[in-house]
């Protein structure tokens, strides 16, 4: 679209001018998906602007707002800019973000948008963020730096206690068995679909129906079913742990006795933390942990109701990437 005041903007300033606005994926309401310009607010000496080149679809937390399902959470409320895995080049470093122009950069999301809330805010063409929240990146990562978020909460999930038991081979339980194949555990990991099942690296999956074991001391679930805690919890040895890493919209409920029969322990993943994120990302830049085979559909941003509709409804898809580098 044309906007007269847009280009008054941008034209005699520079990148800090042009930091003013974004095209951006906006959710108007729950099921009701644009792509527009929007207003950003002006960066403070402590902020980076960075030019988004990919950004990542969610299929757990931005499904829920989506749907509208998604639990209360602070600046929660529609319109809203939803995402979190974004990668992108600083045009604008301030004096006093510790960033320099350049650098290439992962975005753990943004509040920057001067009409609309963000939430996680980091699907748009340009975000202005505070310079220690962003992440360098290898040069050359591309669309795979947008795995960074989901490799650091596989890691803080899994990292000092491997799993025996992984359920759910997305993207998430795939990075999650790669780090147990590299820190020598590993797992064995659950699919229901058929068609996820392919693509294991040094680990096994199996239809949970067809696996008989029943003394996991360790199982991870990253399914977010709310519904299966009897279940994992009956495939336990006594104290064993169940480790809840995925997200749930539903209220968590099991049987008191198969419980308390077993002494069994849950624990709850709690976000990753910047310290993850630096770990996985000097890993994946010494060729430890791969991000390869994990993407496995790149749409351009003009294209996002398509590629949300895609991401959240074709089993075959792992992952949906945005490419914003044509974007204005």
């Amino acid at each position: 679209m044309s906007d007269p005041s847009r280009e008054d903007a941008t034209a005699p300033e520079g990148a800090r001018a042009q930091s003013r606005w974004a095209r951006a994926v906006v959710f108007e309401e729950p099921e009701q998906l644009a792509l527009r310009d929007v207003a950003l607010i002006e960066p403070a000496e402590g902020d980076a602007v960075v030019d988004i080149h990919y950004s990542g679809i969610s299929t757990g937390t931005e499904r829920l707002l989506w749907k509208g399902t998604m639990p209360h959470f602070p600046g929660l409320g529609y319109p809203l800019v939803p995402g979190y895995e974004s990668v992108g080049r600083v045009v604008a470093a301030g004096s006093a973000s510790g960033r320099t122009e350049g650098e290439a950069v992962f975005v753990p999301g943004a509040r920057c948008y001067a009409e609309i809330n963000g939430l996680f805010g980091g699907a748009a063409s340009r975000l202005a963020v505070s310079g220690e929240r962003l992440i360098p990146v290898p040069e050359g990562l591309g669309e795979r730096g947008v795995l960074l978020a989901l490799a650091a909460t596989a890691w803080h999930a899994v990292a000092e206690a491997p799993p025996e038991l992984i359920v759910g081979h997305g993207v998430l339980g795939r990075l999650m068995a790669r780090i147990g194949v590299l820190v020598g555990a590993p797992p064995t990991v659950w699919e229901t679909s058929e068609q996820r099942r392919s693509g294991a690296e040094g680990y096994t999956v199996v239809d949970p129906e067809g696996d008989e074991r029943r003394d996991y001391q360790r199982i991870c679930d990253v399914s977010g079913d709310a519904n299966l805690l009897d279940t994992l919890i009956g495939r336990l040895g006594r104290g064993g742990e169940i480790v809840l890493a995925g997200f749930y919209s539903d209220r968590l409920s099991f049987a008191f006795p198969g419980a308390f029969m077993r002494e069994a322990r849950l624990r709850v993943a709690a976000e990753w933390q910047r310290g993850d994120l630096e770990a996985v990302t000097a890993r994946i830049a010494s060729g430890e942990l791969s991000l390869d085979r994990l993407i496995t559909h790149c749409l351009d941003a003009e294209e996002a109701a398509t590629a949300y509709r895609i991401a959240f409804s074709d089993p075959e898809c792992l992952k949906m990437v945005l490419d914003w580098r044509d974007s204005p």
